[in-house]
């Protein structure tokens, strides 16, 4: 089964492809906070991180490409198909977690330690964003399950294109 229509289906553009879903992703993240006013809760945050990983690295496989042997491809591949695994397990959990399956972290769920007056001198200092509570919806979906779909899509894109640069060989030092 392929993901692209044949004359886009070779291992480069399918890792071209997942890096452009990951930028997109990301400066949609960035862009709803800075433009859209959605502030990012605790695991939103801890969602970005597989971003800041995986792009650079599936950046520096895709400029040095034509230089790397198959198999440096692959691994290189391979490596960012793992981070993004990271990133989709850290979506649906974060989507469970606004779902009501699972607890979430106590630093973002729920009312965490211990309260005391002292504390509320910096109430107003310092804002918690829940991590169970849900800022946007489109389509039944909020942010962190898109995040868990495309960061799937980012891990079967990169893991087709390890796979196909590992068996395709020397022929296709260019593509």
């Amino acid at each position: 089964m392929t993901l692209l229509p044949a004359p886009f289906n070779t291992p480069r553009t399918e890792a071209l492809a997942a890096f452009i879903l990951a930028l997109a992703a990301i400066l949609g993240a960035w862009g709803s906070q800075l433009f859209g006013g959605l502030i990012p809760c605790e695991l939103c945050l801890l969602q970005r991180q597989p971003y800041y990983i995986g792009l650079p690295l599936l950046a520096l496989v895709l400029l040095v490409w034509p230089r790397l042997s198959p198999a440096l491809r692959s691994l290189g591949l391979g490596l960012v198909a793992l981070v993004f695994v990271w990133g989709t397990g850290l979506g649906v959990y974060h989507s469970g977690v606004e779902w009501g399956f699972w607890p979430g972290p106590t630093a973002c769920t729920g009312l965490g330690g211990d309260l005391n007056f002292a504390d509320l001198n910096n109430v107003n200092a310092t804002r918690v964003v829940p991590c169970d509570k849900v800022q946007f919806r489109f389509l039944g979906l909020s942010l962190a399950g898109y995040n868990a779909l495309v960061a799937l899509a980012v891990v079967i894109l990169t893991g087709r294109a390890a796979l196909a640069a590992r068996t395709q060989g020397s022929s296709s030092l260019s593509q």
